[in-house]
This record gives structure tokens, C-alpha cells and sequence, in this order.
């Protein structure tokens, strides 16, 4: 293979797609992101149009083709990632039939618990119980409230494999980004026909499955011509994000964890063997690469709950407010914010839960709050760890990865509040579309697992300060009470 070969990833993110393209020495060639709108047309709804994905995607490779000219005439190989969950229903005319239900879309409650009823064994098979923003809940959501649509539906796609359909025709996916949609049988790999069933699908109208090295398909002319890439590439299965997160970080092995801090975030342990946990809301998910697992911690609101309240108080650049907040020196904000701006999944699985700033007085002003959201961010993967350590201990040090993994204020919060060290790796801010950028090299090159999905050099590690932990410690009982107290009020 030529030495200027590329591989190329895209990432189906929430607030932006990425476009990531690397040599064989794993060098960034080129990269490009295109922020994404999301529409909320009603209270804990979430839905984004699949065309506005193929539209950013294309913007995103012609910045590349224009920053560094010639870059997409050498990609070999093409990996995709994308948020999980997302239900993206095509009809007979190969077109969605309406705007996608994200992961974030909380209108199916009620549905997951009666599927939860309905299916006991749910939990054990699926890998985590029915809750709203899975897949299968908005499908049996769409069958009692919007019956036209789902009858009209040919298939039923997860976001990066609308983008795979555009660009090769194939109707697949992973089992990783499969197991999101809470349809898959986690042990063996394959589709679970009594859920399928459960939710008014046929298997016909769901994509094959494949693992996520594995050839999908290969870019036509058509999308060839609409996006530069060359005729002919193989596109590679992919992953969820979470899972490709940990591929370009090497969390490949059993025990290997991170923290990843995207708009949601996750706290991910990889395993040798499928490991259900659903008591504690864990979800044991297939990784994506054969014969591996994964159980994971999902909160719905990471980082993206410190760029709202930027945003809420005025602060405009939120890197700015982050180093002003340093800046004051306080241990601990005066002010206790509960950070569910979309509902919570790991450990409380309420879509109804809000956020709350608990605690302000005439002097509150728009630092407290910052660090406030810092703080409670924080919480959440305090809560994670408990719920994974329910079923097996979790490493004293933790990786981090994803845009929110930057700051080293958030981290040091991180840090204190967990009481444990982070690990940033280098370039452990690439994510997913480096993950999958690894997929399609390992499709393409006849390399192995253990000489590609290594783990990069570490930046740094963030430890504990002694102040600031005692001080979270001693708050996090108030941050529990206040959503134990404040959860029979949210439904109203």
C-alpha cells in the first residue's frame, strides 16, 4: 500500500460531524468538523433531519479537499460512527419518512416500561433494560402514535448507517451500534426476534449485521461524485461512538476503562466475555471488534451542560469562563447544580429529571454557576462509578477522552470528585472518528488488533487536588438527596 495512503473517519455526531483523515503512521492528514442543530418540537423531545448528516458530511470533506488538496483522492478505506439510538425510518422510496428520534428523545417512556413487562428477560438478553431513548421504546412509540409512519417503513436504520446507505447502497451495521437499539441478543451477536416482534418490526426491515472490521460495502459513483471520495473504497461496519472512542485509545482489552465526555458521557470498562449488570442500569454492550465487550455507564449530559450554561449566563466563550473559574480559587462552588437537562439513564433512568441550580443567594453570580455545572458533570461520573462497581471493581486510574477532556480545570474536578487520577492520552481528543479510521485499516492492511489499536502517548495525568476533593465529598450527599427529593416533582 502506498506510503501516502489515508484512512478516513467519520463521525455522526450530536452537535457536529467529524471528518478524520490519518496516514499509516496514525499522523492527522487532514480534519474537518461541521456543527449540527437539533430541533426540539416538544418538552424532553429530540429529532434531527438524516439529510442535514450527508449534507455536513459533504461539507466536511470538501474543507479537507481544500485545506490539504488532493487528500481524498488517497483514502483507501472508510470507517463511520455516529450517535446510538437514533431511529432513522426509510420508506419505499429510499427517503426518511420523518426527522430522526435521537438518543436524547424522551417521549417513550411509557413504552419502555411495558416492554420491560412485557419481556423479563429483557435486561439479561438485551444487555440493560428498556428505557426511553433505546430504539426499540420510539418504534413502539411510533406504533401507537404515529401508525402511517411505521407502516410505510421498508427499513429501519442507526444514523451512521443512513450515511453507509448514501454512500454504498448496503443496509448494515454493527453489532456495537446495534446493541443501542436494544434489539440485539448481546451474547450471541445477532437480532433478538421476540423484541423485533415485540415492537411491530420484521427482521427483513433491519440491516445485517457485521463486525465492525468487516467490508460493508463500497463507495458508488454517485456518492463518489457528490463527495470527491474515490469510486470503488471499501466502507467498513463501524461503531457507536462510544465503543470507536475506545478503539482509537486502545481500550480493547479486558479491564481497559475510560471516561469519555462528548455532549452525553460514559464511563466504559471493556470485557472478554458479556457481563449483563442490568440491576444497576449498566448496559453490557458487544465492542466493536469481535469477541470483545463492553459495560458502560451512559449519562445523557456531559460537556454540553457546560456550553448551556455558558451560554445561559452570558459567558460567550466557554474556555474563557472555564479559566476564570480556575482563576478564583474556590474549592467548591456555593451553588449545587443536579445537570439533567435531558432526563438522566445511568443510575436513575428518569426522561423526566431537569437541571437545577440549588443553593443561590443575592451574591450568586455567573462563575458560581459555571462551576456549579463543572461540579455536577462531575457527580454523574461519580454515580457511574458506583453503578459499575456493583458488579466488579473499576480501575484506580481512569483515561479520558472527547472534547470535554480538554480543560485542565474540568479534569482536576473530575478528578477530585472520583478520587482518582486521569490519564489524557495524546490526540485522545480525536474520538470516534479515529477509532473508525483504525476499523478501515484493519480492513484494508491484513494488520492485527494488538499492531493497531494501540494505546497513544500519555499527555498528561490530572491527580486529585486534596482541597477540592474533601470539599465535593462533602457534597455529594446534597447532590443525591436534592434528586431524590426533587423526583416526584419533576413529572409536574
Amino acid at each position: 500500500m502506498a506510503d501516502r495512503a489515508c484512512f478516513l473517519g467519520l463521525d455522526i455526531g450530536t452537535s457536529a460531524v467529524k471528518a478524520l483523515a490519518v496516514d499509516r503512521r496514525e499522523q492527522q492528514v487532514a480534519a474537518a468538523e461541521v456543527p449540527l442543530a437539533t430541533s426540539r418540537p416538544a418538552p424532553g423531545w429530540s429529532e434531527q433531519h438524516p439529510d442535514i448528516w450527508w449534507q455536513a458530511v459533504r461539507q466536511a470533506l470538501a474543507a479537507m479537499e481544500a485545506a490539504v488538496p488532493g487528500v481524498l483522492g488517497r483514502v483507501v478505506a472508510v470507517g463511520l460512527s455516529g450517535q446510538m439510538h437514533g431511529a432513522v425510518l426509510i420508506g419505499a422510496d429510499d427517503r426518511p419518512l420523518r426527522p430522526a428520534i435521537l438518543w436524547n428523545d424522551g417521549r417513550a417512556a411509557a413504552e419502555a416500561v411495558a416492554l420491560n413487562a412485557a419481556l423479563p428477560d429483557l435486561g439479561r438478553i438485551a444487555g440493560v433494560p428498556a428505557m426511553a431513548g433505546f430504539l426499540a421504546p420510539k418504534i413502539a412509540w411510533l406504533r401507537a402514535h404515529e401508525p402511517e409512519v411505521l407502516a410505510a417503513t421498508r427499513r429501519v436504520l442507526l444514523p451512521k448507517d443512513w450515511l453507509r446507505f448514501l454512500m454504498t447502497g448496503e443496509c448494515a451495521t454493527d453489532p456495537c451500534d446495534a446493541a443501542g437499539s436494544l434489539l440485539l441478543d448481546e451474547e450471541k451477536r445477532r437480532w433478538w426476534p421476540e423484541i423485533v416482534a415485540a415492537v411491530g418490526l420484521d427482521e427483513a426491515q433491519l440491516p445485517r449485521l457485521l463486525e465492525g472490521p468487516e467490508v460493508s460495502g463500497h463507495v458508488t459513483a454517485a456518492a463518489a461524485a457528490a463527495t470527491g471520495l474515490p469510486e470503488g473504497i471499501p466502507v467498513v461496519a463501524g461503531a457507536g461512538d462510544a465503543a470507536a472512542a475506545g478503539i482509537g485509545i486502545g481500550a480493547v482489552d479486558d479491564g481497559d476503562a475510560f471516561i469519555s465526555l462528548g455532549t452525553s458521557s460514559q464511563l466504559f470498562l471493556t470485557t472478554a466475555d458479556y457481563r449483563p449488570n442490568p440491576g444497576a442500569l449498566v448496559h453490557a454492550f458487544a465492542h466493536a471488534l469481535p469477541g470483545r465487550w463492553f459495560q458502560m455507564a451512559a449519562m445523557l449530559n456531559g460537556a454540553s451542560v457546560l456550553a448551556w450554561t455558558a451560554g445561559v449566563t452570558g459567558a460567550g466563550d466557554l474556555g474563557a469562563a472555564l479559566d476564570a473559574v480556575a482563576a478564583r480559587g474556590r474549592a467548591i462552588s456555593p451553588v449545587t447544580f443536579l445537570p439533567y437537562l435531558q432526563g438522566e439513564r445511568t443510575p436513575h433512568d428518569d426522561p423526566a429529571a431537569r437541571g437545577v441550580f440549588f443553593g443561590m443567594d443575592g451574591g450568586t453570580d455567573g462563575l458560581d454557576l459555571m462551576q456549579a455545572a463543572v461540579e455536577g458533570m462531575a457527580f454523574t461520573l461519580v454515580d457511574a462509578v458506583a453503578a459499575l462497581e456493583t458488579a466488579g471493581p473499576v480501575p484506580e486510574t481512569l483515561a479520558a477522552v472527547g472534547g470535554g477532556s480538554r480543560g485542565r480545570f474540568v479534569m482536576e474536578v473530575v478528578a477530585s470528585a472520583l478520587g482518582r487520577p486521569i490519564r489524557r492520552y495524546e490526540g485522545g481528543e480525536r474520538g470516534p472518528a479515529f477509532g473508525v479510521a483504525r476499523l478501515a485499516r484493519l480492513a484494508v492492511t491484513g494488520e492485527t488488533v494488538a499492531e493497531v489499536c494501540v494505546k497513544p502517548p500519555v499527555r498528561d495525568v490530572v491527580t486529585p487536588d486534596a482541597s477540592r476533593q474533601a470539599a465535593l465529598a462533602a457534597r455529594l450527599p446534597l447532590y443525591r438527596d436534592l434528586y431524590l427529593a426533587l423526583k416526584p416533582l419533576f413529572p409536574r
